[in-house]
């Protein structure tokens, strides 16, 4: 049984989910593709953070989005620990993410992810994002993979 909640970036549980995420993606890719942000300088009002944590309430993923004043969001630090693979974890983690950004009059989210993680693209895809073209502050890059899904239905479609 898994437990996912919002969390403030400075909870010391959420560090060594980050630092694993950075040595993950730090072999992966050289730094200058390496988009790492540092969420415990940003406003709490500007951050949605959870965590996921096991039965044994050990942190075990975490995923944040970066919330925009335009009505946008960028996803950043998605990481589910290895052993904890498998589970659909990430799925749920969207999911929740999704619902509180929505709740948070966010109507768009973005990413950014790399070819060398085809497992994070495919989570994406699956859960409806779609690729789109760098945006800011990216610039294209091939190592990149930049990703977008409206979280509001499109109520023309509805009439």
């Amino acid at each position: 049984m898994y437990a996912i909640s919002l969390c403030p970036a400075n909870h010391p549980d959420i560090t060594p989910l980050i630092a694993a995420l950075d040595a993950f993606q730090q072999q992966l890719y050289p730094a200058e593709s390496n988009h790492l942000l540092d969420l415990n300088p940003l406003a709490p009002d500007a951050l949605i953070l959870m965590i996921i944590r096991d039965a044994e309430q050990h942190a075990v993923g975490c995923g944040a989005v970066v919330l925009h004043g335009d009505g946008s969001g960028e996803m950043k630090r998605v990481y589910i620990d290895p052993e904890h693979r498998g589970q659909r974890l990430g799925q749920a983690l969207l999911a929740a993410l999704e619902n509180e950004a929505r709740a948070r009059h966010c109507h768009t989210l973005r990413l950014e992810t790399g070819i060398h993680q085809p497992a994070a693209a495919t989570l994406y895809t699956r859960n409806g994002y779609v690729e789109r073209d760098a945006f800011t502050p990216y610039r294209p890059d091939p190592l990149s993979i930049f990703m977008e899904k409206s979280l509001i239905a499109d109520l023309r479609q509805a009439m």
